[in-house]
């Protein structure tokens, strides 16, 4: 065996994306000064949590990390995939924090994967599984993922602080590659469908959050739908919460998103903030804000919305090597650090062209010729 050489990491940052660019490029790293000057240093419990969902569905992954937690050393192994797998995410993050990485892995995995996941389905820091199965998986669809057997089934919800949800994920192993994309043109909004929720609360949340989200929506489209979601017994968790997402359908296929949920805090993951037990965000007012911050995306134009840029930048690298062309909105944070990212592992840098009269950014690359060469050949 030869030695092994590793890529070397500062800070805290972006972990989740580090680890997954690593394991797709099969590139050992080592990540030091993991907050190493926090009041509480070292890796946080869901990011421990989605290493060891690392270890269920690749083979021969190696983690070791130091007493401390603050220094993490990554030798990745072979993307396994497979069937009936279960990983708990806890309730420190939202299980869509751990579902991003995880399709874009199963995607390229020896056997398709089908995992089951449980946690908090809806929070306020991480977009909803609702958001997930409306938007995400649709974009994978772009690169010619095939349709059957992509699927999220919600079979119970949870919100903070104690979470109780539970998800199954379903993704096919692409063929062989991804196909290259020139998807720039969002079109126009031609109607808007949303799921509201509640989870150990009164009915009439939902209903209140609708009527708000409306007042707003229908002067401006009059084919605006939100269906509502209540959960009760097993189903609800163990957390009184509700909340929203909506999403708005464009006529050139683009499908642009916002969520939030509203329930109590996580306690000592926020003890830092102060938070005592406050009344929670009036249903009314969580309407009206989450209509408004779907307009405030549709403004933004692109074909994707802020939340989904650095996953879409993504799978453009990963495509064949092939010019991709994609456009989007004002940059998030995290889409510029995940540029960043897919050029130090994967080499793929993107051409950037500011429009200035729509407010857009067009982004070209060459694919870096990804392949999915674990799967088994019949």
């Amino acid at each position: 065996m030869g030695k092994v050489s590793y890529m070397k990491l500062k800070g805290s940052q972006n972990l989740r994306i580090r680890l997954l660019l690593a394991t797709l490029s099969s590139k050992s790293i080592i990540i030091e000064d993991i907050r190493a000057d926090a009041t509480w240093p070292g890796l946080r419990p869901h990011e421990v949590s989605f290493l060891r969902l690392l270890e269920k569905v690749c083979d021969d992954c190696v983690v070791e990390i130091n007493e401390t937690g603050t220094k993490l050393k990554y030798k990745p192994g072979i993307i396994m995939g497979g069937r009936h797998l279960v990983h708990d995410c806890g309730v420190s993050r939202s299980i869509s924090y751990f579902l991003e990485p995880l399709i874009v892995l199963g995607l390229f995995g020896k056997k398709p994967l089908t995992i089951r996941l449980k946690g908090i389905t809806n929070d306020s820091k991480d977009p909803s599984i609702d958001t997930f199965r409306s938007t995400t998986l649709p974009i994978l669809k772009q690169f010619g993922v095939p349709a059957e057997g992509l699927e999220l089934k919600i079979e119970s919800r949870g919100v903070a602080p104690k979470g109780g949800g539970e998800v199954v994920l379903s993704v096919p192993m692409v063929p062989n590659s991804l196909k290259a994309v020139k998807w720039v043109d969002e079109g126009l909004v031609k109607r808007i469908r949303g799921v509201s929720f509640s989870t150990r609360v009164s009915v009439q949340f939902e209903n209140t959050m609708i009527h708000a989200a409306r007042g707003i929506l229908n002067p401006l489209l009059s084919d605006v739908h939100i269906f509502t979601d209540h959960k009760a017994g097993a189903q609800a968790g163990m957390s009184p919460g509700y909340g929203i997402s909506l999403v708005a359908e464009t006529t050139s296929g683009c499908v642009i998103s916002v969520d939030t949920a509203v329930s109590y805090s996580r306690g000592e993951d926020d003890a830092d903030l102060e938070d005592d037990r406050k009344d929670l965000i009036p249903a009314e007012e969580v309407g009206e804000q989450i209509a408004s911050a779907l307009l405030g995306e549709i403004k933004q134009g692109g074909v994707v919305d802020s939340t989904h840029q650095g996953l879409l930048f993504l799978l453009c690298a990963l495509c064949p090597k092939d010019v991709s062309e994609v456009r989007v909105g004002k940059l998030s944070p995290y889409g510029i650090e995940a540029l960043r990212h897919i050029r130090d592992f994967l080499g793929v840098k993107f051409v950037m062209k500011p429009d200035a009269s729509t407010g857009t950014v067009n982004l070209m690359c060459l694919g870096s010729g990804f392949q999915n060469l674990s799967r088994k050949v019949s």
